[in-house]
């Protein structure tokens, strides 16, 4: 690796100028547009024809991260290893401290990019979360309680869910349920009885998953224990525990390059489920974003990006997980959840785009975020009454027909009878394209193609490389949500024969207006 050549070049073995980082520069053929590196950031994609530096060693957008860009004209770049790129004047430059990226010309489409790049370096696993995940809604009780995580308040939502007509499915217990980082113990004045309570919720027909992160709160009972057996990351050129800054404050931190202190973590979630009843975990955090101090990792190899990918593979151990950053891992039966969205309509409208690019970077189990948006503080001092029902309602309809569809803020709380229906509806209406939804699921375990597709991949050169608002579900499905206010768009059906959610029937090419009133999503099944 190239951090050999820079310790060759202190020793004087070797000049600095062969220590230099590999650099490379491919211009863009014509017509050629670029994805790549991050999904968070999927809604500038395809790229434009310039942009600033990213360097994956560093950031991660909330969200998770893939050596690997891909083009519309068949083209693809990969790297084992986290690289640096910019795009000027259509011509990327990719600088890299450990290795000379890779060029491949797989084909003449983006889906040939793809499925080259897929069966070469992210290969299906041939395995899914668990299948509930596909069928039926999850509930996160972020929104409604964010730190006041609760026994009451958690029953109480779960009641509502089902008094409000909306399915069961998967219900997600947010941070601060534990003592501190690090404990796996619900909060005894929080929780009189927890026990009772997963009993409870498993009486009602949902399965339950805790948050849980890999920091360690500071001078803690399980602080001392982790760091005399040595499974805490320790600061550069210290035998001593470093301090993490991440947004819940400064925490020590498992090493999770460490086997020794993955199997110690792993049996402590164990015993967590066997305990309380628990079915699987939130696995945050991990973002190498966060991991951006001088640390000397168990593994001498290395990084914040190994971090990441040793953090997200724990959760591979767990049929019913949850992750929000990785490194690599395409192909793998993960559920990667988009990044934490504001309320806003342009928030809606990066919904499409974000989870396209999740599957063409083979992240195949994508949820949306949670609807109406997961930043807590943009629901801070709104009083229910004043919240804007149409765009809890349209975020709504954007989920119905993805993989998965989280909801957080309680729609009986925010929305009026009328609006709240309307969400019940779609929520029953992606419990009833469930059968459809983990077929498809299946498929993608064995090929590798993404469950949302772009419009670009599935309709290779029709004039859909720009087109983020509308998107096919499996082979079957092309969806048109509302994604801006109002209740008119223009839909672009490519050739073929479609039969709209309406029963209408229209023959493609087409470009046509549909009128979109609150309580519709146009969807369109392929006939032919």
């Amino acid at each position: 690796m190239k951090k050999v050549f820079y310790l060759l070049a202190l020793l004087g073995c070797i000049s600095y100028a062969e220590a230099q980082p590999y650099c490379k520069e491919v211009a863009s053929l014509k017509g050629e547009k670029w994805w790549g590196g991050f999904v968070g950031i999927g809604n500038m994609m395809p790229f434009p024809s310039s942009t600033r530096e990213f360097d994956m060693s560093k950031e991660n957008f909330n969200n998770q991260i893939v050596p690997f860009m891909l083009s519309s004209v068949g083209r693809y770049i990969w790297s084992e290893y986290p690289f640096k790129f910019q795009l000027s004047n259509d011509t990327i430059k990719i600088v890299s401290e450990y290795e000379e990226p890779v060029l491949v010309q797989a084909g003449k489409t983006l889906k040939e990019a793809y499925l080259a790049a897929s069966a070469k370096h992210f290969p299906p696993s041939g395995k899914l979360p668990d299948e509930l995940f596909f069928s039926k809604p999850q509930y996160n009780t972020w929104i409604e309680l964010m730190y006041n995580q609760n026994q009451k308040d958690i029953l109480d939502y779960a009641d509502k869910v089902i008094e409000n007509n909306f399915p069961t499915g998967v219900f997600m217990v947010d941070d601060n349920w534990q003592k501190y980082y690090g404990n796996f113990e619900f909060k005894p004045e929080k929780f009189p009885d927890p026990k009772g309570m997963t009993d409870r919720l498993h009486q009602l027909g949902f399965k339950i998953m805790l948050w849980i992160c890999p920091f360690v709160s500071p001078d803690s009972p399980e602080y001392r224990m982790l760091a005399a057996k040595g499974y805490l990351l320790k600061a550069k050129g210290s035998d001593l525990p470093a301090i993490v800054h991440w947004w819940n404050g400064a925490s020590a931190c498992y090493d999770m390059t460490n086997p020794e202190a993955v199997a110690f973590l792993k049996e402590q979630l164990r015993n967590t489920q066997r305990m309380y009843g628990i079915d699987g975990f939130k696995f945050d955090a991990g973002d190498v974003g966060y991991m951006n101090g001088e640390y000397d990792y168990y593994d001498k190899q290395a990084n914040a990006n190994t971090f990441s990918q040793r953090w997200a593979e724990l959760a591979l151990d767990f049929p019913f997980n949850e992750l929000r950053t990785s490194w690599k891992l395409g192909g793998k039966e993960l559920v990667q959840r988009l990044g934490d969205k504001d309320y806003s309509w342009n928030a809606v409208s990066l919904l499409i785009p974000d989870m396209t690019t999740a599957g063409l970077f083979g992240h195949l189990y994508t949820c949306p975020d949670m609807i109406g948006g997961g930043q807590f503080s943009a629901f801070l001092n709104i009083e229910a009454g004043k919240f804007d029902q149409e765009l809890i309602v349209r975020s709504c309809q954007t989920h119905a027909l993805m993989p998965m569809m989280q909801f957080s803020v309680a729609p009986w709380r925010i929305l009026d009878k009328e609006h709240q229906e309307i969400c019940a509806r779609y929520a029953h209406l992606h419990e009833q394209m469930g059968d459809y939804i983990l077929q498809t699921a299946k498929e993608s375990s064995q090929t590798g193609e993404p469950i949302i597709r772009s419009m670009e991949y599935a309709f290779p050169h029709q004039g859909f490389t720009e087109c983020k608002d509308q998107f096919m579900l499996g082979n079957k499905y092309l969806v048109a949500p509302m994604v801006t206010t109002g209740n008119n768009r223009t839909v672009i059906l490519p050739k073929g024969i479609w039969k709209d959610d309406q029963g209408k029937t229209f023959r493609g090419p087409k470009t046509i207006q549909t009128e979109v009133p609150l309580n519709r999503l146009p969807y369109y099944e392929r006939i032919k």
